[in-house]
């Protein structure tokens, strides 16, 4: 990360991370299972037996709660339009005019309540195949169906815009959809901070320091306390013996969480050329090895998930690099003309080590603030090779080590290409690569026989790239890698070879040069104009 400001400080206006979009699942610890619905309504009420009527009646009263809200505070209550998929309108979208004419008159509340029939757990009663000695006795098995669900459009004064999803069976479970940029829009308003928004970036804030310390704020706690206030006003109703026989704690677990850094630039200029190069070079470099370095995880052969990036055009009508590692998903894109950002979604957050409970929510920011981190001093490592055509010459000349002159490294040796490129390739090992290790991967990575390349050979390339600084032993053991010099010179030497070299000379050899013909290429017209000239001086010099 300090890599990444230093290389691009002067063109940086802005730069800042925080939580992004999180979803939350709310659900009482003690009505999830069957049992628990027994003691509810046996022990509880006094009703017996737990037929589909009785689980029936306490979605009938919420139902008709729900429309008696809407209808007593005239809120709209609908189903979704079917044109709205037509349009390809989110629910989003379509509830935003609601949400800022309630912005408009400095309201706080519901605004917007859509029914959606969605699935969710339920629980299903139903008579025994072999009759119980109680002829009452029904059987409560806990299932997944679909039923009714609604979502509960807010505007809070803490959290700002909201939704909440709540099905209208038995668990009654819930579900929490809140941004963190609108938290801190709301908390920069509280103090009086000048700043300027667009969706979900800041495009200009007057104190850096104090928008980065309000996307700090957002803790655990602070959700806790709104989601339960929301939950008790808008969720199912339970009376003060129900509460006085059962503890109905709601608690809270992390479903899923975007955590973005975000690098706001001067011109559009340098954010697009940064962008086009890094996903060029990250597609070409992210490989599993990297991947693991930058997540923080362990790689081993019983993996879930992917492991690879690619190159989408999907999110905002821009291309956005995706780097995938098990359930985790790391993006970076273009956004604004002027605006970059490094983006985490977790899926699982066991693939971080971590409880999916909301108390985590502090621990989770510290990985996910790493990793940006390292992803974003990964790209800083790939940006930072200058074009120095010194560097080539030097790198040439021998170098002597005491009594013994060593040969330089050259750009036309395809074997220190490949060694280059399967190093850069497989990224740094916790122990380095070992000179068998080595041998086999170019021998696997290039089709090569192995009585082509010995392991005597290898020893003296690796030789000449620690004579030159590029490689380091660890420790006093066989096993190298690549120094930061060493990155940048292999970087430089295979994107040399493979954006310059290999282009041009496909365009000296892919066609022979004819007087008749007329080449399409600028590149060639101008290598044989010159080469027409040149040919004229040598014939002139030769008279």
């Amino acid at each position: 990360m300090k890599t990444f400001c230093k290389l691009f400080g002067n063109l940086l206006v802005l730069v800042y991370h925080c939580f992004d979009r999180i979803v939350i699942q709310g659900y009482l610890p003690l009505l999830t299972r069957p049992e628990h619905i027994v003691h509810f309504f046996r022990d509880v009420h006094g009703v017996y037996p737990i037929t589909k009527e009785v689980l029936r009646k306490r979605t009938d009263e919420y139902n008709r709660w729900v429309e008696a809200f809407a209808r007593n505070h005239r809120i709209p209550l609908q189903w979704p339009d079917p044109n709205m998929k037509k349009k390809n309108l989110k629910k989003e979208d379509y509830v935003r005019p609601y949400c800022l004419s309630m912005k408009r008159r400095k309201r706080f509340g519901v605004y917007f309540i859509f029914k959606s029939m969605e699935q969710g757990p339920t629980f299903r009663s139903f008579a025994p195949k072999v009759p119980a000695e109680d002829p009452d006795f029904r059987v409560l098995q806990r299932n997944r169906s679909r039923y009714t669900h609604y979502y509960f459009y807010i505007r809070d004064e803490v959290l700002g815009p909201l939704a909440m999803c709540v099905g209208s069976f038995l668990p009654f479970q819930a579900t929490y959809y809140i941004n963190g940029h609108h938290f801190i829009e709301a908390e920069l308003r509280r103090q009086g901070i000048g700043f300027r928004k667009n969706d979900n970036a800041f495009l200009w804030v007057s104190d850096p320091q104090a928008l980065q310390a309000a996307a700090d704020r957002l803790s655990a706690e602070v959700i806790r306390k709104r989601l339960d206030y929301w939950t008790l006003v808008l969720g199912p109703k339970f009376s003060k013996k129900d509460r006085a026989a059962i503890n109905l704690w709601r608690d809270y677990s992390l479903n899923q969480v975007e955590y973005c850094r975000n690098f706001l630039f001067r011109r559009n200029f340098p954010i697009h050329k940064i962008f086009e190069r890094s996903a060029e070079l990250g597609v070409f470099r992210l490989t599993a090895n990297k991947i693991a370095q930058i997540f923080g995880v362990r790689k081993h052969m019983r993996v879930r998930g992917k492991w690879h990036s690619t190159l989408e055009k999907l999110d905002h009508g821009h291309h956005v690099l995706r780097v995938y590692c098990k359930s985790l998903v790391a993006r970076m894109y273009e956004k604004f003309e002027t605006f970059l950002r490094l983006e985490i979604c977790v899926n699982r957050l066991k693939d971080l080590g971590l409880n999916k409970g909301l108390e985590n929510l502090n621990a989770l920011r510290q990985k996910l603030v790493a990793v940006t981190d390292r992803f974003a001093s990964f790209e800083a490592e790939l940006l930072n090779v200058h074009v120095d055509f010194p560097l080539f010459p030097r790198l040439a000349l021998p170098i002597t080590c005491g009594r013994t002159k060593i040969p330089g490294i050259k750009i036309q040796d395809t074997r220190m290409i490949r060694l280059m490129e399967v190093l850069l390739h497989g990224g740094p090992q916790l122990y380095g690569w070992r000179t068998t290790q080595i041998r086999e991967a170019i021998l696997n990575a290039f089709g090569i026989h192995s009585e082509a390349y010995s392991l005597t050979q290898l020893r003296y390339d690796l030789r000449k790239m620690k004579a030159h600084g590029l490689l380091e032993r660890d420790g006093r053991r066989y096993c190298y890698r690549l120094t930061q010099k060493g990155t940048k010179v292999a970087a430089s030497f295979i994107l040399f070879h493979k954006r310059i070299c290999g282009p041009l000379a496909n365009t000296l050899f892919d066609h022979r040069p004819q007087k008749t013909w007329q080449p399409a290429a600028k590149v060639e017209v101008a290598y044989h104009k010159a080469d027409a000239a040149i040919q004229r001086l040598i014939d002139l010099v030769a008279a």
